[in-house]
């Protein structure tokens, strides 16, 4: 920024206030991405119902940030690195408002796998959702540090979310083709697995953004697909 004194003071405690409010939803969305795969292996209804509705919360943090980083450009006139630091803050909050959404699907097909019992590909499901929520932590304190190295490295290990996905599609297809009554409960785990697929491809979108406003560079290209983006199922 281009001023100085208690001005650069009180950006700097707008943008501090930013980041607290982005590390909370982030905690949020973390927790509720554990809680409902948690639901799901213990057929938890109750702690299903309780992501669903905690889900509010992330939601109204979002919109608190949206209000403030509103006013900090029309008070405070950030520019170069100040203001894409404020725009990171503002798209971040967004996709950990979608990954929020993501772990509240699947609290919501709790209560439709109440019967499934002895799919062995559900075993793979714990593992993928830590990986993802491990990527969900990891972006979050890059950007607390605004490090960019740490969010290439983030973006760098949605290979592994992704192999996951793939080795559980495989896995669930032939179940379902071993035993066609088990279609509708390996269905249920599929949309699941592809929830947590893109909770990887959303933490990787936010790593990207964080690259950009550490550097003002685009982060260099990586193998990954194209759909990060889709809506949730």
């Amino acid at each position: 920024m281009a001023t100085s004194g208690h001005t650069v003071k009180a950006f700097d405690e707008d943008l501090g206030e930013l980041r607290a409010l982005v590390a909370e939803m982030g905690g949020l969305a973390e927790a509720a991405i554990d809680g409902a795969v948690q639901a799901l292996t213990r057929r938890d209804l109750e702690a299903a119902a309780r992501i669903v509705q905690a889900d509010k919360r992330i939601d109204a943090i979002e919109h608190e940030v949206e209000r403030r980083v509103v006013r900090l450009i029309a008070l405070r006139a950030p520019l170069a690195d100040d203001l894409r630091e404020v725009i990171a803050a503002l798209k971040i909050a967004g996709v950990i408002e979608r990954i929020g959404d993501y772990a509240k699907n699947i609290a919501k097909r709790v209560p439709l796998l109440q019967d499934m019992r002895g799919i062995e590909p559900l075993a793979i499901l714990p593992a993928m959702a830590r990986a993802a929520s491990e990527m969900v932590h990891d972006v979050l304190n890059a950007f607390a540090a605004r490090d960019a190295e740490a969010a290439r490295e983030v973006s760098v290990r949605d290979r592994e979310v992704d192999d996951l996905y793939d080795s559980l599609f495989r896995a669930l297809l032939t179940y379902m083709m071993e035993n066609p009554s088990n279609i509708g409960a390996s269905t249920h785990l599929l949309f699941i697995a592809k929830n947590i697929e893109r909770i990887g491809d959303h933490a990787t979108n936010a790593a990207e953004m964080i690259y950009y406003a550490a550097t003002g560079e685009q982060m260099p290209e990586r193998a990954r697909g194209a759909d990060a983006l889709a809506p949730a199922v």
